[in-house]
């Protein structure tokens, strides 16, 4: 059984780049929803002064995640702000004194078990940091590990431009050492996997020897397919496992966790400095100077594309992270995020997308399609409004990766019919629970 996907132009141009740190800006707004779940609740007030990995919006509930500040200053005010999924959210708005003076309650955490390993995750404020923000601590809060065989390091990294995992691994080695060993020591996993692209070869020269030094340690070096780096992709091309509808990867003894996220846990566990900064890919058309670069979580993509040197024609469109997964942001004011790990800012021609034709029934969709979805049938149910069939085709599966769109030769909105079609369905359910 082979999965299917599509080729992508790499477009790594930064790949060799080693991050710049961003001279801190004037302001820094910072989200209290940057994770899957529920928002963090804002834990200061208008006045308040703030030092860099203070807490200034606490967890609410299980599935939810603290926020910390990035910089030092005065908080300006409590803001709503309309964030990439349309929805609002509250924002800490923060002007910073320039000082960076770290918070007198940042401290290495005291883990002696897996209880206490997972609280400091949890304290730590990490989150999925290759773009999907689910919070780390609920990936590791593993009830019967009896049942989990391996850990799955996913440093695909397939979507164009992006290279910011790339960067960590060949910068952080140490730092993922450090997040492996807390794992095995707490977890006691069989095996780990860091499943890489083959289009990033000092990647896997790095990790190789990562390996070398811990038993139970691998590299799988992958195809260059898109998308590799999905979660049931991944998991079935590293160890072989099929990933049932609805369930999650431990549902076949597996934890998935990007390179990057294991990597900042390795780097809190010695140094108790939550998640304040992120390393941010910055290229597309519009960029003049693609580079990797370090933001304070919370500084504008207006001030990130300044200081990286500026545009080189005005930014048609500007992206959360690659072009075929990417967020479109309402504003080139929109902050950086935890989970972001790339701006693509975008030209006037690379921003329109191509004239659309009617279906010719290829079913070029289909066969790319890395689940075998059919997005030809699912929009035309979509169009008749047929919850019945939605669900028949099972359309909550899509990973919304985009293939289908990409390879269209008519150019159809697949995957946004797709999400759409997926919204539908949870309407309907809540409708029917009377939410």
């Amino acid at each position: 059984m082979k999965l299917h996907g599509i080729k992508v132009p790499h477009k790594k141009n930064t790949a060799n780049c080693v991050p710049v740190r961003l001279s801190v800006p004037e302001t820094v707004r910072i989200p209290m929803s940057m994770h899957i779940g529920k928002p963090a609740k804002v834990a200061v007030k208008r006045g308040d002064t703030v030092k860099v990995g203070q807490l200034i919006g606490e967890a609410d509930g299980f599935i939810s995640a603290p926020v910390h500040s990035s910089v030092s200053g005065t908080v300006a005010k409590i803001e709503e702000m309309t964030l990439s999924n349309g929805a609002k959210g509250q924002c800490v708005v923060i002007d910073t004194d320039g000082e960076q003076a770290v918070f007198e309650g940042v401290k290495p955490p005291e883990v002696h078990d897996l209880d206490s390993f997972t609280e400091a995750v949890r304290q730590s404020g990490a989150v999925g940091l290759g773009g999907a923000g689910f919070p780390t601590f609920v990936k590791l809060s593993v009830k019967d590990l009896s049942k989990l065989d391996a850990v799955v390091i996913n440093a695909a990294e397939c979507e164009p431009y992006i290279t910011s995992d790339t960067r960590t691994m060949l910068d952080k080695s140490g730092d993922i050492m450090s997040g492996i060993e807390a794992v095995k020591k707490y977890l006691h996993p069989n095996r780990f996997i860091i499943g890489i692209e083959k289009n990033k070869p000092g990647a896997i020269k790095k990790m190789q020897e990562l390996a070398s030094q811990s038993e139970g340690v691998e590299v799988k070096v992958l195809p260059s397919s898109y998308p590799q780096g999905g979660e049931k992709v991944l998991v079935f091309n590293t160890v072989g496992k099929i990933i049932p509808k609805g369930g999650l990867p431990l549902d076949v003894g597996v934890i998935v966790i990007n390179v990057t996220t294991l990597a900042f846990i390795g780097n809190y566990l010695k140094t108790g400095m939550p998640l304040v900064n992120k390393c941010v890919t910055v290229d597309g058309s519009a960029v003049k100077e693609p580079k990797n670069v370090i933001a304070p979580i919370g500084m504008s993509i207006a001030d990130v594309l300044e200081q990286s040197g500026g545009t080189k024609s005005e930014v048609a469109k500007a992206l959360y992270g690659g072009p075929m997964m990417g967020l479109a942001v309402p504003s080139l004011d929109s902050p950086i995020l935890k989970n972001t790990n790339a701006i693509t800012a975008m030209d006037i021609k690379e921003a329109t997308p191509p004239k659309t034709t009617p279906c010719i029934r290829c079913g070029a969709c289909l066969n790319h399609c890395p689940l075998r979805l059919d997005p030809r049938e699912i929009a035309r149910a979509y169009k008749l409004g047929s919850v019945e069939d939605l669900q028949t085709l099972h359309v909550d599966l899509c990973m919304e990766c985009g293939c289908c769109s990409y390879i269209c030769p008519a150019h159809r909105p697949l995957v946004q019919t797709n999400k759409l079609a997926k919204a539908l369905l949870r309407v309907n359910q809540a409708k029917k629970e009377g939410k």
